[in-house]
């Protein structure tokens, strides 16, 4: 359980637009593994998303937003701290591998304070439904960090059981107990979509957050999808999932104006990193360089978009750095609620950005690129710099060397000129700041200042069907 610990409470003056809107409902939508170019608004001729787009006319598009990790443990456990997945030491499995898997002793420490631990302290209804994948074991499930209620799977989906491996079924769980193993994969996003519609309709009438991490378009070769959207797309299985990821967002906003509760909620949908890269291609990063699973633009810029209407400015696009750990503070503001002084947060208020205020600019000196241990490119609200390396590590235990690059990401959203050689002033200031990240969460081979623990549970069992 998680233990009781000082919380500050905002420090600010609250203004009279935030003074006159009660705290919003907050229903937060993960895709897993969505490329940059796989949404009609941000560029996509394959596939139909009306919903999407139709949340980013309504609302705010961020055309500048990272996930903290190129991969799904350390970008999921950095989006609910607001840490870096090294200040949390989940940048690593406990086998060194890129992501936890099943029966893993590791997972998020039950002391880490989450977004749904803050809202849930603020009077909010909290659930997760959806891929966990921050520890499967007892301790480190949602309902010890902050969720009233949990129901998805707690891994991967593309995690099901290999010879030698004592990994179990496909494991659906509600709550701590495992109601159905194995899974059918292709109906998880229609039955997640369901579970977010009766949370909504049960707590219509109290504050409510939904934390809807899908578990598609997923990381296997051939993406799931129900049977009512299986072959309709012109891209295949991937694109097929993708609609459907639609089609949900589209449910969920009709329960919203069902219930009628769309004005007082705010919808954020993103995902946690880049679309891997697939033969022949499935996924897009549109304009963006490389692909998941790496530190390249295609591999962490992310889509997101919020819509609260009558607060977030409709049809605006914004092109300030922001990242997803800046939701736990975002939200805690929003939500009047109190964020913790006994740690460090990487996170920054970004609410002045979402209700388009005037002048509003990026709270962020720069951001940092990890490839797990290793720290491979920094950058500012303009720059970014590719550090020299001996040796790069890469998706899997690939290796190789890196050299120095500098690229304007405004002017060269695809990264074609190395600037480096033009602009010696920029290189240094961003090397700098890369020297001041590794003394403080650490680099490969360079133990970190001001990182904390991971929860531990060993010996790690297996969850089976319950009785």
């Amino acid at each position: 359980m998680t233990t009781a610990i000082p919380w500050l409470i905002l420090g600010v003056t609250l203004s009279a637009a935030e003074t006159d809107t009660p705290p919003p409902n907050v229903l937060l939508i993960l895709c897993d593994n969505l490329g940059y170019g796989d949404l009609g608004c941000y560029g996509s001729s394959r596939h139909r998303t009306p919903h999407v787009d139709r949340l980013a006319e309504q609302g705010l598009r961020f055309t500048h937003c990272y996930a903290a990790s190129g991969v799904c443990t350390p970008s999921r456990a950095a989006l609910l701290t607001g840490c870096y997945p090294r200040r949390v030491n989940l940048h690593v499995s406990d086998t060194g591998g890129a992501v936890l898997q099943p029966v893993s002793p590791k997972g998020l420490h039950p002391n880490e304070i989450t977004i749904a631990e803050i809202l849930r302290d603020a009077g909010y209804a909290t659930t997760c439904i959806g891929k966990w994948h921050l520890g499967d074991q007892t301790d480190f499930l949602p309902t010890q960090q902050g969720f009233d209620e949990y129901f998805g799977i707690p891994y991967s989906d593309d995690m099901t059981p290999r010879e030698g491996k004592p990994w179990p079924d496909l494991s659906l769980m509600r709550g701590t107990a495992v109601i159905e193993a194995p899974v059918d994969r292709n109906l998880l996003t229609r039955r997640y979509t369901e579970e977010a519609q009766r949370f909504i309709r049960a707590h219509r009438d109290r504050p409510f957050f939904v934390y809807l991490p899908h578990a598609m378009p997923g990381s296997t070769p051939h993406p799931f999808s129900s049977q009512a959207f299986r072959g309709r797309s012109q891209n295949g299985d991937w694109g097929d999932s993708v609609e459907e990821l639609d089609w949900s967002l589209g449910e969920l906003v009709r329960t919203l104006d069902e219930m009628s509760v769309s004005e007082r909620t705010l919808v954020l949908f993103t995902n946690d990193n880049g679309a891997p890269r697939r033969q022949p291609e499935q996924g897009s990063s549109g304009p963006l360089r490389g692909w998941g699973y790496s530190t390249d633009e295609g591999g962490m810029r992310v889509p997101f978009i919020a819509r609260w209407p009558g607060t977030v400015p409709a049809g605006r696009t914004c092109t300030e750095l922001v990242t997803l750990m800046d939701l736990l503070p975002t939200l805690a503001r929003l939500a009047r609620a109190s964020t913790p002084q006994d740690r460090l947060i990487d996170g920054r208020d970004i609410s002045p950005l979402l209700r388009g205020t005037a002048g509003a600019i990026s709270p962020h000196e720069a951001f940092f690129y990890y490839q797990g241990e290793q720290l491979q490119a920094v950058r500012d609200r303009r720059f970014k710099l590719y550090l020299p390396l001996e040796k790069r590590l890469g998706p899997g235990s690939r290796q190789q060397p890196a050299a120095l690059a500098l690229y304007d990401l405004y002017e060269d959203v695809s990264e074609t000129r190395n600037l480096a050689a033009e602009r010696p002033d920029d290189v240094r200031r961003l090397r700098a700041l890369a020297e001041r990240a590794r003394a403080d969460l650490g680099d490969l081979g360079r133990d970190a200042a001001t990182t904390r623990p991971a929860g531990w549970s060993a010996p790690a069992t297996p969850r089976v069907l319950s009785q």
